[in-house]
């Protein structure tokens, strides 16, 4: 009789024994897991954009930046695609003269023209409907042409077509004329201003989605965004005067 009671306890503590372990590995388990899904946060704040850049703007308004107004390898005409200037005069918010920056196209060869299809009253159908922008946008053949030629008409000693976006200064997504020559240009993709920030194609970009995203909550309009984005845009993206 005794030897069973010794061997009843003995089952019992080994049974105890067994569950506190069980519950101290669920322990364990459960304070792993707070650093495991801290660690992406933190990678995230480490790689994020100055405040200060256009191109933080644009994130920060939770649009995506356009990648540029250059086709994107597909030789497939726009709809109704008739190359030619038929753009509209772009409007002026600011009577006061400004010098040209770094960066700026010159007024004279791209002083910009509009797209006639594109009003206020329509962005919803045209500039701010997802997609839009590649039924107007005409083909990598008419703009690497363009782009060799003007990039002669510029005087740039860097003759590489690589070197350069051939960019529409109003951009499409703004309702910029898709074809007129007045509205293309071939836009450095490294350029800065003298103290160093830049001021080059990619940057030019975010501005542009930064401004549409204006336009499509009607913080601001299609107008004001039109010619913040014209010649002098450098001046509006940093706050020039």
């Amino acid at each position: 009789m005794g030897n069973r009671h010794l061997s009843v306890r003995l089952f019992a503590i080994m049974l105890a024994a067994s569950l506190l372990g069980g519950c101290g590995g669920s322990a364990s388990t459960s304070s792993q897991t707070p650093s495991d899904t801290q660690a992406p946060i933190a990678s995230v704040a480490d790689t994020s954009t100055p405040a200060a850049s256009p191109s933080s703007d644009a994130v920060a308004t939770g649009g995506t930046v356009d990648t540029g107004d250059e086709p994107g390898g597909s030789e497939t005409p726009a709809i109704g695609f008739t190359p030619g200037p038929t753009g509209e005069p772009v409007p002026t918010i600011s009577a006061a003269p400004m010098a040209r920056l770094p960066g700026e196209p010159d007024p004279v060869l791209t002083p910009g023209s509009l797209n006639p299809s594109v009003t206020q009253a329509d962005i919803g159908a045209t500039v701010c409907k997802s997609g839009w922008t590649v039924t107007v946008r005409p083909p990598t053949s008419y703009t690497n042409a363009l782009k060799k030629t003007q990039i002669s008409q510029y005087g740039y000693s860097d003759t590489s077509l690589a070197q350069y976006e051939e960019d529409h200064l109003i951009s499409l997504e703004l309702g910029g004329n898709p074809t007129d020559p007045r509205n293309l240009w071939p836009e450095p993709y490294t350029i800065s201003l003298p103290d160093g920030r830049s001021v080059g194609a990619h940057v030019k970009d975010a501005f542009e989605t930064k401004l549409k995203n204006e336009v499509c909550k009607g913080t601001i309009t299609l107008a004001e965004a039109q010619a913040e984005i014209g010649d002098h845009w450098v001046h509006f993206a940093f706050g020039i005067p």
